[in-house]
Formats: C-alpha cells, sequence, structure tokens
C-alpha cells in the first residue's frame, strides 16, 4: 500500500510539473517498458528511441491521468508510439518497395533483401509473429501488466484477451522448440 502512495505522490508531483518527479517515475518504468520496446522492436537503439518519445508524450499528458491503474496508463500511451512507428514504418517501406520496383524496372535485375543475422532466437520467432499476439505476450511478461489491465487497455472482454494471448503463447512454444 505504501508503493501505491508513493506512486500516487509522484504522478501528483508530475502533474505540478516538479523535476524530481518525473526523474523518479522514469527510475521506475524505464526498464521495463525499455524491455517491452525491446521484445516487440527487437532493436536497442528503436527501443531507446520509442523510450525516449514516451517519456516525452509522459511530461506532454501526465494530466489526462485521471487515476486507475497506472501501469495500464503507460503501456497503453507505449502501445501507441509502437502502433505509430509501425504505421510510419508501414508508409516508409511503401515508398521504399515502390521505389525498388522503379529502380528494377529501370537497371532488370532483381534487387535481394539481405536480412540481418539474429543471435536471439526469441526475438526471430516474436518477430515471426503477427504484431498483436507479439504485443500480447510483451505486455503481459515484459510489462507485467495483468489480463484485466491488457483487456481494459485495448477495449476488449478478458476472455478474448486470454484465448488471443494463450493462442500466441502455444504458438510460440511450438516455434521454439524447432
Amino acid at each position: 500500500m505504501a508503493e501505491n502512495l508513493d506512486l500516487a505522490e509522484i504522478i501528483d508531483g508530475c502533474k505540478q510539473g516538479r523535476e524530481e518527479s518525473f526523474s523518479q517515475l522514469v527510475d521506475l518504468y524505464s526498464s521495463r517498458c525499455y524491455g517491452y520496446f525491446y521484445r516487440l522492436t527487437g532493436n536497442r537503439d528503436l527501443s531507446d528511441d520509442l523510450l525516449s518519445e514516451l517519456f516525452v508524450k509522459l511530461v506532454e499528458r501526465i494530466g489526462t491521468y485521471k487515476g486507475g491503474s497506472f501501469d495500464g496508463w503507460i503501456f497503453r500511451v507505449a502501445s501507441n508510439i509502437f502502433y505509430d512507428y509501425l504505421r510510419k514504418k508501414q508508409r516508409d517501406q511503401k515508398l521504399i518497395e515502390k521505389q525498388k520496383e522503379q529502380v528494377v524496372e529501370s537497371v532488370g535485375y532483381n534487387v535481394r533483401h539481405n536480412e540481418s543475422d539474429r543471435t536471439d532466437k526469441l526475438q526471430v520467432q516474436l518477430n515471426r509473429m503477427d504484431e498483436e499476439t507479439r504485443e500480447l505476450i510483451m505486455m503481459r511478461f515484459y510489462s507485467e501488466l495483468s489480463f484485466k489491465e491488457m483487456a481494459e487497455m485495448r477495449g476488449e472482454p478478458i476472455g478474448t484477451t486470454l484465448t488471443k494471448f494463450h493462442r500466441g503463447l502455444k504458438k510460440l512454444t511450438v516455434m521454439m522448440e524447432k
């Protein structure tokens, strides 16, 4: 209970614009949020960038936090940042593909895709999963959100969240055994 009281005090301090309160909040959440981003992206630099963006958004939006699970709130913001990144990446990829097609047509040869080597088998398998399933697994294991918080964040019944999570976890287990 003292931990929740301390968090409430830190959040109130953030809402009042106290720098030390923001620093405490960063200390409390930076490793969990970094782990969340890293497992979604598999890229340290990108994870650092997304984490920085998260804390900038935190400063901008702390006033919108109205109570309830702060973990759920901060990971909802993190999830939105990740999906914004994915949408931008998808737009950029479409532009790149269009440019590649133009190059191939003008030069007349195939462009081969070189995939970077991955040493972390878990990360490789996570990257092979669909975005929704990967995010559910990350929220549960790396963000330590409860199923209730995840369901509320996603705006779906808890049973739906549980089913999607367990199917995804089973699929990941099979993938890891190969």
